[in-house]
């Protein structure tokens, strides 16, 4: 092995010298192996003419093979145009047998030439695909061993990517495509999924590459629910409208998606209810540089508004966004203006100014604190934050003659055991309060939805970073249940469900099958190649840890209150008939709310969030940090 990483590392100009010996070795030993073929001896050989024909045989089959490219050719690389080369230049050096004899009058029996041909055309292609062999074996240490998903034309593409690669080996297709059982591509062989694991086994290999990029998500689940059990990771290649515009490369490998995992299919966004509120018109969002709100602003950019008022408290979030959204009238040649503007949704001068100014039409009220325990923890800033930061922003749009305001609320603010989905519910409240009014144009609605993939606080990111450290993996319950949906399928259906309100709607997002948290922790560790680490499975990698629920935290979430919904123009949008308060009625609760929150007082905030027909069941104590340090 020594000798042969010897020779591999030789200058080029070195290995060609050493080719061309090799070469001239085989047109000389095939020249008289083919006489021997012939006739059996070759001590009749005359020895004159018999070694002209070799010596120009020779030599024009050496420069027939150099002006072919044949010693251009690197060997670890070799391709069937480097078999094509050596054909072509065996048929030349055969006719020049043939021809050289002739005009030389040597006694060349007539199918010697033919023989001759055969011979050196599998000696010369022979031994390069053994060096190649044999280099493939040296560089192959260290490299994984991989399936590849899928026997299309991507995934053939991809094995064709990784015969050069230096991280990665091939070892076989899996496709469930019947008219492939059992044959060979690429002399890979296609397997069947019941087949492939005792291929994993024998070969050793750590990874499954999906080769299915046009793929619907549903179709992707499904085959993902069936490699999950093997032990090896599974790995992705991006989208083929980016492999096709030139954004990825077919061998640019990434982790699953969690999206794959839930398999639901995004709808086809329907364009008028998207420009519908957009187009030409001067938009605001609040809380544009969350991770709702800064969707809202791609989505909307993306429908030419006159202006986008990008209205955020972080400082740090309002330059993020402003700087992206910058970046993208750009790149696509928009016409919109992006104003950044730092402001809280609690300063409600500041609300009404803002939007007088730049004549908002459209309001996304996307501005909230969301997380659960943080709430719990910190009351006070919540309840004023969500509530009245949305009363505030809501009476400024009145104000200000906004045509149309939405509001981006929670299904956590259904039957709420929280102070947050409590807080969400006022809101809702406050805007039914406003929209029965009929002093005013402004339409308002609300939109309610699950948990959306990537999120601030969402669970992927924190389980692949557990992953990542070798576990464990926590979860609150083993029988906890969330909906799911991505950020960019929940930014279009509020654009939408926005366009079709009327005035005080509450429009509810079909989220798809609820999905168990451990289910979906299992599936990340088995398709990082990584076994449970259970008690019947004490080796394993990664071990679940319950950590129990969190302050406020249900088991499962609930979207509707009642049972009265209604179908929409849209197929995942539906449209809810919930219980609402008075403007003046409201106004009371929010005075003495007001007055509670001033005072600190915890017992009263609890007991006006019960009283204000928002549902609120709470589940535990009062978790505010400072009410329990004081007392």
């Amino acid at each position: 092995m020594l000798k042969l990483k010897y020779i591999w590392n030789l200058p080029r100009s070195m290995k060609r010298l050493i080719s061309l010996f090799i070469d001239s070795t085989f047109i000389i030993a095939s020249y008289y192996a083919a006489h021997w073929a012939r006739l059996g001896d070759l001590m009749w050989l005359p020895k004159y003419d018999n070694e002209q024909v070799l010596l120009g045989t020779l030599v024009i089959t050496l420069f027939a093979f150099t002006k072919l490219g044949l010693y251009r050719a690197i060997l670890r690389y070799l391709t069937f145009h480097a078999l094509y080369v050596v054909s072509i230049g065996t048929i030349i050096s055969a006719v020049s047998v043939g021809l050289l004899a002739y005009y030389l009058n040597s006694e060349v029996p007539r199918s010697v030439p033919i023989i001759y041909g055969a011979f050196l055309a599998l000696s010369c292609g022979g031994i390069r695909l053994i060096v190649r062999v044999l280099l493939n074996q040296s560089f192959s240490k260290g490299r994984k061993n991989v399936l590849i998903y899928g026997a299309g034309s991507a995934g053939r593409q991809l094995a064709l990517s990784l015969r050069s690669s230096e991280t990665h080996k091939v070892i076989g297709f899996i496709d469930q495509d019947k008219t492939l059982e059992n044959t060979v591509l690429m002399g890979l062989k296609v397997l069947k999924i019941e087949h492939a694991e005792k291929v994993i086994d024998r070969a050793n290999v750590t990874q499954i590459l999906l080769a299915i990029p046009s793929a619907s998500r549903s179709r992707r689940k499904e085959i993902l629910d069936e490699l999950v059990h093997l032990s090896a990771e599974v790995l992705t290649i991006p989208d083929m409208g980016d492999i096709v515009s030139g954004k990825a490369k077919i061998d640019e490998l990434k982790d699953v998606a969690i999206e794959d995992l839930l398999g639901r299919d995004p709808v086809e966004p329907q364009q008028a209810l998207m420009e519908a509120n957009i187009k030409d018109k001067h938009v605001m969002v609040t809380g544009a540089g969350g991770s709702i709100g800064s969707e809202l602003c791609r989505q909307i950019i993306t429908q030419q508004p006159k202006s986008l008022l990008v209205y955020e408290l972080s400082e740090f979030a309002l330059y993020q966004i402003d700087r992206e959204l910058n970046v993208i009238c750009k790149e696509s040649g928009f016409n919109t203006e992006i104003i950044p503007l730092l402001g809280s949704v609690q300063r409600s001068n500041r609300l009404t100014m803002v939007m007088k100014t730049f004549n908002v039409q459209t309001v996304y009220h996307a501005a909230a604190y969301k997380h659960v325990p943080l709430v719990e923890y910190n009351v006070v800033e919540g309840v004023r934050n969500n509530v009245y930061g949305t009363y505030y922003t809501a009476k400024a749009a009145i104000e200000a003659k906004v045509e149309s305001f939405v509001l981006i609320s929670t299904d956590k603010a259904v039957r709420p055991t929280n102070v947050m989905g409590a807080s969400k519910r006022m809101a809702e409240l406050s805007l039914q309060a406003l929209a029965a009014e009929k002093n005013h144009n402004t339409r308002f609605c609300m939109v309610r939805f699950g948990n959306v993939l990537g999120s601030s606080g969402s669970v992927i990111p924190l389980f692949k970073k557990q992953i990542a450290a070798g576990g464990p993996i926590t979860v609150t319950h083993p029988d906890i249940i969330r909906y799911f949906m991505t950020i960019p399928e929940a930014a279009q259906l509020v654009i939408q469900a926005g366009a079709m309100g009327k005035g005080g709607d509450v429009f509810v997002l079909d989220m798809g099958k609820p999905v168990r948290i451990v289910d979906l922790a299992e599936n990340l560790i088995h398709l990082s190649g990584l076994e449970v680490k259970t008690d019947k499975a004490p080796h394993g990698d990664i071990e679940i840890q319950y950590s129990g629920l969190r302050p406020g935290e249900k088991l499962y979430e609930e979207l509707l209150i009642g049972e009265n919904v209604q179908k929409t123009a849209h197929s995942r949008i539906m449209a809810a008939n919930e219980d609402c308060l008075k403007l003046g009625e409201f106004d009371g609760l929010i005075d003495k709310l007001n007055t509670a929150c001033h005072d600190f007082d915890h017992r009263a905030i609890r007991q006006i969030l019960i009283d204000a027909r928002t549902q609120f069941n709470p589940t535990d104590g009062i978790e505010d940090l400072v009410w329990k340090h004081k007392v």
